[in-house]
């Protein structure tokens, strides 16, 4: 009976999964050529023959990325697909917050490509001008990207006895009438909220 153990196939695929491994369990900054060749079990020369650099194992993350943004299937619905990419953008961005910084700089792959030119066929019936389709992505993004943000931040700290004493003051009136009663929950629909008030506002 053979005691040679099998060698791990290596694969593009396989170091960006390996590397978004070690960034969702390590965080970003632990991602390096040595550690990813921990992960799959091989020696670290054996990863350039995929990868050359650093940034080329970085590129390579972020098209792995962008390949889970991608909706398999559009709605015909304008409104309707452009939520859909918005929605499956934000899990990913959850799924990966240590992506909010680390992937911004990234240069655009082929699944960056993919993923603009399925926004772009989500659009390709309206009468938006070039400029308008594109004014509304960026918007978009920017509202994905700024909520999934503030989702990733832990909550801020407060002294709840020293906020009581203050409400009571009658010198913050206003947050008084909201908060005077407890803790108040924002709508937790208000991504979905924000996104349909974008694609209103496209309209207009």
């Amino acid at each position: 009976m053979s005691t040679r153990k099998t060698k791990p196939r290596l694969s593009r695929a396989a170091l960006a999964a390996a590397a978004l491994a070690i960034a969702d369990r390590d965080g970003f900054g632990a991602v390096s050529m040595r550690r990813v060749a921990q992960e799959l079990g091989v020696g670290t020369m054996s990863l350039y023959y995929y990868v050359k650099t650093k940034d080329d194992l970085v590129a390579v993350m972020d098209d792995a990325l962008m390949a889970e943004v991608l909706v398999p299937v559009l709605p015909r619905d304008w409104r309707k697909a452009m939520m859909q990419i918005a929605e499956r953008t934000h899990a990913v961005l959850t799924r990966h917050p240590w992506a909010l910084v680390a992937m911004l700089s990234a240069p655009p792959g082929l699944n960056a490509m993919r993923h603009t030119e399925q926004c772009l066929v989500a659009l390709a019936d309206t009468k938006m001008t070039a400029k308008q389709k594109l004014t509304l992505l960026a918007m978009v993004d920017d509202f994905v990207i700024g909520h999934a943000l503030r989702s990733a931040a832990a909550e801020p700290s407060i002294d709840v006895e020293i906020a009581k004493a203050q409400l009571a003051s009658g010198a913050f009136p206003q947050l008084s009438a909201v908060f005077g009663r407890g803790r108040v929950d924002p709508d937790k629909d208000r991504f979905e909220l924000g996104v349909r008030a974008i694609l209103r506002a496209a309209e207009t």
